[in-house]
């Protein structure tokens, strides 16, 4: 697992996010959905699309890599920052219908619905090496687009 030809670690996280939305929404486009995107960023999510008038909301997410554990990871708490001090509080249930979790390095994406994302303490670690006995939990999500089009049709 290399990180090499990336230069998102010198990116600030606005900027990682901004790539990741960017890289969510082509996703979904190249898949025939139907992407909105809010202004501003008050909501708690990033995205939403629209699928024969149904709409589901997208939190996207932008994974690290972790050299220690060899392996990406993603926090599962919203982060809010003003001139004193950050703070992060978990995401409710009704934030959002799924998290898109994008690895920029690898160009992988792992979607999870909101019950699963929140599942998690406080990071959700994403393992890329074959050479791994066991598989996490998380990847059973890997790649799973298709769990947007099956979600609305059980909303």
């Amino acid at each position: 697992m290399e990180q090499s030809g990336s230069s998102l670690g010198s990116m600030d996280t606005k900027l990682k996010a901004d790539i990741a939305e960017s890289a969510v929404i082509t996703e979904l486009l190249k898949m025939g959905f139907r992407v909105l995107k809010p202004i501003g960023d008050r909501l708690p999510y990033d995205l939403a699309i629209d699928r024969n008038g149904k709409l589901l909301r997208i939190q996207v997410k932008s994974a690290w890599f972790n050299a220690k554990t060899n392996s990406y990871g993603v926090d599962v708490r919203r982060t809010k920052t003003n001139r004193r001090r950050m703070l992060r509080e978990r995401y409710c249930k009704n934030d959002f219908d799924f998290a898109v979790v994008y690895i920029e390095p690898l160009q992988k994406f792992y979607v999870m619905p909101i019950s699963v994302f929140c599942s998690y303490d406080s990071t959700v670690t994403f393992i890329e090496t074959k050479k791994r006995q066991r598989k996490p939990k998380s990847a059973e999500y890997r790649e799973r687009w298709d769990l947007l089009s099956d979600g609305l049709l059980s909303r």
